[in-house]
């Protein structure tokens, strides 16, 4: 038994969440959302509690179990406080500032890269270098963000370039002079 699948999910007040057929659509104070419960999943709404059962013992039942149960903890999560991911940027000159609701970056190229937000996202930067992506959707959070690093992503030898919070960058010893 999936030790993720089989944890049940408890809603809380602030979010409505009807489970028809295949879908779940809950619906929070920071937007709407809905997942699609693949076939060899059932779900019981009772008493605010979700909870997700197999249908059978396939391979391909088994392993879909607890990402059904994930993805639909993730929509409530994400309807009810929203998600949010922090980057960091690290370089003699690199920046980003707010021009609209768009993201302007320098990051040592010759010319600042603009970046426009798909629908249900939001930028912050509270400093010039910390980039704050907020959202309802985690899925589409992570994305964003993991193509913000991509700009610039971090090397090993100074460090430089666009990180998560907290993520640690293996630093390679340069080339030593030869005698």
């Amino acid at each position: 038994m999936s030790r993720i699948g089989k944890k049940p999910i408890t809603v809380p007040k602030s979010v409505q969440v009807t489970v028809t057929d295949r879908v779940i659509k809950a619906k929070g104070p920071k937007g709407e959302l809905q997942v699609d419960i693949p076939v060899g999943i059932n779900t019981e709404f009772e008493n605010n509690v979700i909870t997700f059962v197999r249908e059978n013992e396939e391979k391909s039942t088994r392993s879909i179990h607890g990402l059904t149960r994930s993805l639909a903890a993730n929509v409530i999560e994400g309807v009810e406080k929203g998600i949010s991911k922090t980057l960091k940027i690290e370089g003699v000159g690199f920046k980003a500032e707010m021009k609209a609701k768009r993201l302007l970056l320098n990051l040592g190229y010759s010319h600042p890269i603009l970046f426009i937000p798909p629908p249900g996202i939001e930028f912050a930067v509270t400093n010039p270098t910390t980039i704050i992506v907020n959202g309802n959707d985690k899925q589409l959070v992570g994305e964003v963000a993991a193509k913000v690093r991509r700009l610039r992503k971090p090397e090993p030898y100074k460090g430089k370039g666009i990180r998560y919070e907290g993520e640690y960058v293996r630093r390679k010893a340069g080339k030593t002079a030869a005698k």
